[in-house]
């Protein structure tokens, strides 16, 4: 299937490394112009090195903390400054520190607030006018499968991330008038090194393959497939739907 992404521009929110990296690949690999950004430097050159080997395509590479407003609106300038406009957003982060409510500070909300919430804010208002005056664009957010089905000892990852959703939908209806579609994708237990810490600082994750119908993890590339597809001209009558891929964990019938 061709999903028409050759020469997309997409930019993909912390792409250094998990699912972020895997979702670039797979964009590139589908011949879109992908834009990459981190907060390692290091990490994010090796993966610029890795996705160009692979996939023969240039790509951008943007050093940056989105959370922080003062570099976030560094990072979207740089990206316009090579592409007049961004077709595909794909908005990302790393999740939160686990933990119970009464163990977590204020400062951790806040924290929790500026890296899943205001991140996304700034960035769907930093590209979203090339987005309009084209007439064609796609906003996914990835976040997570606890918005649907809250996971234990991640209250500040259920509470947040859970806003963003609200966004995304309620921009959905916004945004369909101009051609721009806009989606939510909820990984379930994937392998990537954001699980492997989560297992080892919470017991109750020892068990987390026995609850997923499928009998195992996810795999990064699974995931990415779904997103590219999102992304793609083929996905244009699909908005403000959140996708779970997640191996069948979440048991709500919606």
């Amino acid at each position: 299937m061709d999903l028409g992404l050759k020469n997309k521009v997409a930019f993909v929110a912390a792409s250094s490394q998990g699912l972020g990296k895997s979702v670039a690949l797979e964009l590139a690999r589908e011949g879109a112009n992908v834009i990459i950004c981190g907060r390692n430097q290091d990490n994010l050159g090796r993966t610029k090195h890795e996705i160009e080997r692979i996939t023969n395509t240039k790509v951008l590479a943007v050093a940056g903390n989105l959370s922080i407003a003062g570099e976030r609106e560094q990072v979207i300038k740089k990206a316009l400054q090579v592409y007049s406009a961004v077709d595909i957003l794909v908005t990302n982060t790393g999740g939160p520190p686990a933990g119970k409510f009464e163990e977590l500070t204020l400062e951790d909300w806040d924290q929790a607030y500026h890296t899943l919430l205001a991140s996304v804010v700034g960035l769907v208002n930093g590209f979203l006018p090339g987005m309009k005056q084209q007439q064609w664009g796609r906003i996914i957010s990835i976040t997570s499968m606890a918005v649907k089905q809250p996971v234990s000892n991640l209250i500040l990852s259920n509470s947040v991330r859970a806003s963003v959703v609200g966004l995304i939908k309620t921009l959905s209806n916004e945004l369909a008038v101009y051609n721009i579609t806009v989606n939510n994708v909820m990984p379930g237990y994937t392998e990537t090194e954001r699980l492997q810490e989560l297992m080892a600082k919470n017991p109750s994750f020892a068990s987390a393959k026995t609850e997923v119908p499928l009998g195992r993890f996810g795999k990064p590339e699974e995931f990415a497939a779904a997103v590219a597809f999102l992304a793609s001209v083929r996905a244009s009558y699909i908005t403000g739907v959140s996708l779970a891929v997640d191996g069948g964990w979440i048991k709500g019938l919606l």
